[in-house]
């Protein structure tokens, strides 16, 4: 898959960054550490700038974000609500979760999804809760875009300052994103056991 995005990246440019960045926010197995740090190399060896291509990859990630928005508006609460309300039984989520979650994340929304788009996989993920919770899409745009920078910004720049050796930091990159992935795990697996302790019916 690397070598298919950096050649596509070769191709078309500025515009092959935007389209990469955005198919990474839809489709989170295209890794953006990848397409952003060539990005940044391509500066020292074509006449792309770092802040184009730090622009260009904002567009694109911004672009992945409202589809994956809408998506989650598609959704919206009560349609998830009916689901856990026919499923919910089999991992003993009920209603009342589905609205407290909701509720939490209409209060702490907005910096969840700033910090988020520095973090592998769930920086694309976060848009769809986002979504659910009708979260005010002007706000919604502004974190997005200041998180989205802060992680283009600083990928771009390491793969300009290192040029031909800007493969070295994908092997750093994989282990941030493996303990994100544990870390990750660990928080999904910590809820599920809250949830299942809580509506643990007591022993006769």
């Amino acid at each position: 898959m690397q070598n298919w995005i950096t050649d596509f990246m070769e191709q078309y440019g500025y515009i092959g960054i935007l389209i990469m960045i955005a198919l990474e926010n839809v489709f989170p197995p295209i890794p953006s550490e990848v397409v952003l740090t060539f990005g940044g190399f391509m500066t020292t060896q074509t006449a792309m700038t770092v802040p184009g291509v730090v622009v260009f990859a904002t567009l694109g990630s911004v672009l992945g974000a409202v589809i994956l928005y809408w998506i989650g508006r598609a959704l919206h609460v009560e349609r998830l609500e009916a689901i856990v309300g026919r499923w919910g039984h089999i991992l003993r989520v009920k209603k009342e979760d589905i609205r407290k979650a909701d509720a939490w994340f209409d209060r702490y929304g907005h910096w969840t999804v700033l910090f988020c788009r520095m973090v592998p996989l769930i920086r694309s993920l976060i848009s769809i809760p986002a979504g659910m919770s009708g979260m005010n899409f002007g706000v919604f745009l502004l974190y997005t875009t200041i998180g989205t920078l802060v992680w283009n910004i600083a990928l771009v720049w390491v793969g300009a300052t290192l040029g031909e050796n800007w493969e070295d930091i994908l092997s750093f990159m994989d282990v941030y994103s493996n303990i994100a992935y544990a870390l990750i795990a660990m928080a999904g697996l910590a809820v599920i056991f809250y949830l299942i302790r809580k509506n643990r019916k007591p022993r006769n």
